[in-house]
C-alpha cells in the first residue's frame, strides 16, 4: 500500500492528459498530488481534485516575473495547494550576488499575497545544468538565497547528496524545509537526467528520510522520476516500485522512531 505521504511528480509523466494523470493516480495508490503550475490552466483539474479526495502538496513554477508568480499563487490556491516550488530563473551575465538580490526584490511583493492564500513559496536545488534556469544548485546556495527571500526550501536530494557536511545542511534547512523530493543514482551512469528508482542505487535516500522526519519534517515526500533508466523500465511501473520502495523505507523508519 502507498504511503499517504507520497507523491509522484507529475514531471514523471509529462504529456499525459488529465484523464490518463488520473488513471495513474489511481493505479499508484497515491493521495497527494506534484503538480507543474500548467496542469493549473485545466478547468477540470478541480473537480478531479474534489472528486478524488486529492490533496495538492506541491505545484512547481518557473519564476520569470512578479505578476507571473501572482498567477501562479492564485491558480494554486485554487486547487488548495500547499507549497509553490520555483526555479528562479537564470543570471544572465549577472553575478549570482545581483541575481540573487534581482529574485529577492521581485519575490518579495507576493510573500504576503502567498500567506494570504495559504500557500508557502519556495526554491529548490537544482543541477548547475539547469544555469538557464536558476542560479541556486548546491543546497547551501538555495539556503543562502532562502534566507535571503524570505522563502522556503525544496531539497532535491538527487541534487545535493555527495555534497560536503549534507547532514549539517540539512539541520539549517529544517526551519524553511517544505518539500522534500526523491530518487536515486547509480554510479557510472551518464545518461541524463540519470534519475532512478530510490533504492537502486547509491543515494542514502532512508538514511536522509530518517534524518529529516526525525528533525520534525511533517510535510509530504515527493518521487520525481525522470530519464533514460526510467523511460526504459517504463514510468509507470517505475513509479509503482518506487512507491513500493519509499513507503517500506518509511514504515522501518516510523518502527524505529
Amino acid at each position: 500500500m502507498t504511503d499517504p505521504r507520497l507523491s509522484v511528480h507529475s514531471v514523471t509523466f509529462l504529456g499525459a492528459t488529465l484523464d490518463e494523470m488520473r488513471r495513474t493516480w489511481r493505479d499508484l495508490g497515491v493521495s497527494r498530488l506534484s503538480l507543474i503550475d500548467t496542469q493549473l490552466g485545466d478547468p477540470q483539474l478541480a473537480k478531479v481534485v474534489d472528486a478524488e479526495g486529492y490533496s495538492v502538496e506541491s505545484v512547481y513554477h518557473l519564476f520569470d516575473s512578479t505578476d507571473g508568480l501572482r498567477r501562479a499563487i492564485e491558480a494554486a490556491a485554487g486547487v488548495g495547494a500547499r507549497v509553490v516550488y520555483m526555479l528562479t530563473g537564470g543570471r544572465g551575465a549577472s553575478s549570482w550576488e545581483e541575481a540573487a538580490d534581482r529574485f529577492c526584490d521581485a519575490v518579495g511583493p507576493c510573500l504576503a499575497e502567498a500567506t494570504q492564500a495559504g500557500v508557502a513559496l519556495a526554491i529548490e536545488n537544482a543541477s548547475g545544468l539547469y544555469a538557464d534556469l536558476h542560479i541556486a544548485h548546491s543546497l547551501a546556495d538555495t539556503i543562502e538565497l532562502a534566507d535571503m527571500a524570505g522563502l522556503g526550501i525544496c531539497v532535491d536530494l538527487f541534487h545535493c547528496w555527495t555534497e560536503a557536511h549534507l547532514t549539517a545542511l540539512l539541520q539549517r534547512a529544517m526551519p524553511r524545509l517544505e518539500l522534500i523530493q526523491l530518487s536515486d543514482y547509480v554510479l557510472g551512469d551518464r545518461a541524463l537526467p540519470a534519475r532512478a528508482v530510490p533504492g537502486d542505487g547509491a543515494v542514502p535516500v532512508e538514511t536522509v528520510l530518517g534524518q529529516v522526519i526525525g528533525g520534525g519534517y511533517r510535510h509530504g515526500v515527493d518521487l520525481e522520476l525522470i530519464g533514460p533508466r526510467i523511460e526504459r523500465e517504463g514510468r509507470l511501473a517505475a513509479a509503482r516500485r518506487a512507491c513500493e520502495s519509499v513507503s517500506a523505507m518509511l514504515a522501518r523508519i516510523d518502527a524505529g522512531r
